[in-house]
């Protein structure tokens, strides 16, 4: 896991697209019980290289009932993101995670992974991308009809 770990952080395979540079971020350790999946890192992520380091994360740690400590102990959360770095900034707010990160490295990552017991899809790219036609027709949807997705998937907004 490490070693992978360490690949996926000298990552460049599509720094031509990033205006910010490469910086993945990721966090995961082979005995981790749950993964999380976002959409890609903001601004003040891409800055400090902690995942959900920012409002949403804090959000989230609110939603999952877990103190910073708990939420960033490799061995019970993995957070791997659908794009590994800052995608930069489009019209109504950041673009959507590069499309080259989850079909290069989430497959590799889950190979290491082999104490999970429940992913956490956020938001609508995770979601599209795992559960595949099995999501519903939006995102809330999707998240209102969380029950049929368990006991290995939870989707959240």
């Amino acid at each position: 896991m490490q070693q992978l770990l360490q690949e996926i952080a000298q990552c460049t395979i599509c720094k031509a697209h990033l205006l910010l540079g490469p910086r993945p971020v990721v966090s995961a350790h082979k005995k981790s019980k749950i993964v999380i999946i976002g959409q890609a890192p903001g601004t003040k992520v891409h800055a400090s290289g902690i995942p959900w380091d920012d409002a949403s994360g804090k959000q989230l740690r609110k939603w999952l009932g877990v103190n910073n400590k708990t939420f960033y102990d490799e061995a019970k959360f993995a957070i791997i993101p659908m794009g590994f770095c800052y995608p930069g900034k489009g019209k109504t707010g950041d673009l959507p995670p590069r499309p080259e990160c989850a079909p290069k490295w989430h497959k590799p990552l889950f190979d290491e992974l082999k104490n999970v017991e429940l992913i956490i899809l956020i938001g609508m790219y995770a979601q599209k991308y795992y559960l595949g036609e099995q999501a519903k027709g939006t995102l809330t949807e999707t998240v209102a009809n969380f029950h049929d997705y368990l006991p290995k998937f939870l989707p959240l907004p």
